[in-house]
């Protein structure tokens, strides 16, 4: 078996102990247009296979087999594992990992909106009390702790989130120059993001965005009519009309580094292709999508029946984004873009993302929070503003989300991609979109592969979405 691309890039982790999972866990058999291929889980390797080789596997793995069968298989076909040839040692079980420095912090500045909108996991900011707005004692204070907490010399990130954070306008402008000054002084280089409806942004902020390091994620759910159907303006008038107001604004004053749109999926949400293309003819750095699985109204979720559809839809856009890439053409389809980058990268982790390990979210009130959809859950509740991280609190969270602990997700060899899935939508409706999490991946694979053999220097050229975006790629 020849490798085809060991695409884990950076020096392998120190080994773990603890037994390795099976083959059906461990192992993903794929095809393109190049062949058979072999995806690893631990360290998220791609090889080639011969046919026969590939579809032995995929007889073997069809049904469950013990551990000592599957190292025989494994040690006989010469696989990179466990008892095979050139195996690694392993870089992830079951060990909770340790708590990071805090890295970002988001700031829910303004706990309201301008906007009606169904979907809204945040309850129009609300988070199913009343609206409140963040104090500038309490904004500023959630900077100093950021930085106070922080790795020395370290890249860390403020965020701004609400409801729609630029109703806190005086506010955002006086954490970034605080951020700056203050990051400056302690040796740390401060990224801002913001995630806003853009139908309020002035030109005093198309200016801060330009003039500091700046990514924008804007709302954006299809064109005028697929737009205004979702989100409701108070008065009347069309809000996909003071989004492109908003838009003209950015061009006229300063854009930020990374313009994204995010388009939240429901099942009013119109043909996804449409709605993508759509996006990038409004000149957004990156369009992406995330289904709405957690929203105050059911009708406004895909549900499991629902993700079948959502996976066919994505497929499209996949498919043809794959087809411009490979043909030289630019096509800013975020979710497509970030699963290549990941999979060249090597990504493979146990946790679906930062939340309770280096980020956190600041509430109006103070409360530090696992994330910003987390923001006045309980059980999700780690220190605050004033006191500081809660420790304990961390540890806890990181030992019982560990994906090698959750069932079903230990069985799965999507698991280290996916990392058992969204903590608010898991805690709310469980894992309706797993079979959509692994069409999707699947088909990202052979992507991969085939974008890699097309256009050897995709890579190289084309860093991908910038990491500073992490904190508010979510749907709202």
């Amino acid at each position: 078996m020849s490798v085809l691309l060991q695409i884990g890039r950076r020096p392998a982790e120190p080994p773990t102990a603890g037994p390795p999972p099976g083959l059906a866990a461990e192992t993903k058999v794929f095809r393109s247009a190049y062949g058979a291929h072999l995806f690893v889980a631990d360290g998220s390797r791609v090889y080639d296979l011969r046919e026969e080789t590939a579809a032995r596997l995929e007889q073997w793995t069809a049904v469950p087999h013990d551990l000592a069968a599957d190292t025989e298989l494994a040690r006989a076909l010469g696989l990179p594992l466990w008892g095979g040839v050139d195996a690694p040692p392993l870089r992830i079980n079951g060990t909770p990992a340790e708590v990071p420095p805090l890295s970002s912090l988001s700031l829910n500045v303004m706990q309201a909106c301008n906007l009606s909108c169904g979907h809204c996991y945040a309850d129009e900011g609300r988070f199913g009390g009343t609206a409140r707005a963040m104090s500038r004692s309490t904004a500023l204070a959630a900077v100093d702790r950021l930085l106070a907490e922080a790795a020395p010399g370290a890249d860390v990130v403020v965020g701004f989130m609400g409801g729609e954070p630029l109703l806190a306008r005086d506010l955002v402008h006086a954490v970034v120059d605080h951020a700056t000054r203050a990051g400056a002084a302690t040796g740390h280089p401060v990224r801002f993001s913001l995630t806003t409806n853009l139908t309020t942004v002035q030109p005093q902020d198309a200016r801060l965005f330009a003039e500091h390091p700046f990514t924008v994620s804007v709302s954006l759910d299809g064109d005028r009519a697929g737009h205004d159907a979702l989100r409701r303006t108070r008065g009347g008038g069309s809000a996909y009309d003071r989004l492109r107001a908003g838009l003209e604004v950015l061009r006229l004053h300063g854009r930020p580094r990374h313009l994204a749109a995010r388009v939240s999926v429901t099942p009013r949400t119109q043909r996804l292709l449409d709605v993508l293309e759509h996006g990038i003819s409004l000149g957004f750095d990156e369009v992406g999508f995330a289904a709405v699985v957690s929203a105050p109204d059911p009708a406004f979720e895909i549900n499991y029946d629902a993700f079948a559809g959502f996976l066919d839809r994505m497929l499209e856009c996949g498919r043809t984004a794959l087809r411009e890439v490979t043909a030289g053409r630019h096509y800013p389809f975020g979710n497509f873009h970030t699963a290549l980058h990941q999979l060249h990268r090597g990504s493979h982790r146990p946790y679906p993302c930062g939340a309770g390990a280096g980020y956190l979210s600041a509430s109006a009130q103070g409360g530090l929070y696992a994330c910003h959809r987390l923001v006045g859950d309980p059980a999700f509740a780690m220190g605050s503003v004033a006191d500081g991280p809660d420790t304990l609190a961390r540890e806890e969270h990181l030992a019982r989300s560990h994906v090698d602990r959750m069932r079903p997700c230990q069985s799965c060899w999507a698991r280290y991609l996916c990392g058992g899935g969204c903590y608010h939508e898991v805690s709310r409706r469980g894992r309706p979109g797993c079979d959509y999490i692994r069409g999707w991946l699947d088909f990202c694979l052979r992507a991969y592969v085939e974008v890699a053999e097309a256009m050897p220097g995709f890579f190289e050229q084309s860093p991908g979405p910038d990491v500073i975006s992490d904190p508010t790629t979510v749907a709202r």
